[in-house]
């Protein structure tokens, strides 16, 4: 029988280890990605047109049809994939990003060429937390411009078991509520879907707002959804598994009939059958007890 300390004397050894190998930049630094980041975060565009040192990560990220071992990701190196596999053997089956530092050596410059290489820096003993007990895994990520070191990017995350009772099954993320958006979950708690209405100009809102982003105007009062809608887009999640669902299944952005959009998930038909244009109808579900939240039911 594996014992805690037999099974940190293994995740020990994989410290020093590569997590990914001879990595690319899918492209070299540019102007054109500089503008569009800086323009998404309000980050002023730097005058002598070198990147914004934040963007540091930007330009080692995969895009979504890059695999590992091709350029803009690299290989991902087995002992990495090893790691991670000894984790969800010890039920350590959840993840979370915890944090990340970035450390600057020079700035990147239009034209330059990303690469990099990424070790598996430190595990953690096993800590317990409030989402779980685990073991917190940080890689470094050594980035290089033409060859010359750059930067250093360091990741951290807590690969964990979640937090139950004996026999509890597992709970659904719950609804984060804060000052701006309680009215909207007191109104789903009683089956009814509030929209926001501007006071001043009249503009309906969804989902909560503290003020108008059409006027600015924070005055404002709530309008009931009619409950009916159409699929707008709509994607079928496979991975991560969570321990609360059962993928593959159905999220849709819903364009109700008052012309505000919603995401939820869909209901009454599988989830390959979720098609755009779909009419929907709005329902409220608790799953085990949980607080309700609004679903859409596939009209067919």
């Amino acid at each position: 029988m594996t014992t805690e300390d037999d099974l940190y004397e293994r995740l020990a050894t994989y410290e020093g280890r590569p997590a990914a190998v001879a990595g690319e930049g899918g492209d070299p630094v540019n102007a054109p990605m500089i503008r569009h980041w800086c323009e998404a975060l309000g980050h002023p565009v730097p005058a002598d047109g070198t990147a914004p040192a934040p963007m540091l990560q930007v330009w080692t990220m995969r895009g979504l049809s890059t695999h590992p071992g091709t350029a803009g990701g690299g290989s991902r190196a087995g002992a990495y994939d090893e790691l991670l596999a000894l984790l969800d053997g010890a039920g350590c089956t959840a993840v979370v990003a915890t944090d990340c530092e970035q450390e600057y050596l020079r700035p990147l410059r239009p034209g330059e060429r990303i690469t990099f290489d990424a070790v598996i820096e430190s595990v953690s003993p096993r800590k317990t937390t409030r989402l779980g007990s685990g073991h917190f895994v940080t890689t470094r990520m050594d980035v290089r411009a033409d060859g010359e070191l750059a930067g250093r990017h360091r990741f951290r995350i807590l690969k964990y078991a979640p937090a139950r009772a004996p026999g509890e099954r597992p709970r659904r993320p719950r609804p984060v509520v804060n000052r701006d958006n309680a009215g909207y979950w007191e109104g789903v708690e009683r089956h009814e879907l509030l929209i926001q209405r501007c006071s001043s100009c009249g503009t309906l809102r969804l989902p909560w707002l503290p003020g108008c982003n059409t006027c600015g105007s924070d005055a404002w009062d709530t309008l009931p959804a009619c409950g009916r809608g159409t699929v707008f887009s709509r994607v079928v999640v496979h991975h991560p598994p969570f321990p609360a669902f059962a993928p593959p299944y159905a999220v849709a952005l819903v364009e109700l009939a008052e012309g505000v959009r919603l995401l939820g998930g869909v209901v009454g038909v599988p989830y390959d059958k979720v098609r755009i244009g779909m009419p929907v109808a709005l329902e409220f579900r608790h799953a085990d007890g949980e607080p309700a939240v609004p679903v859409f039911r596939a009209e067919v």
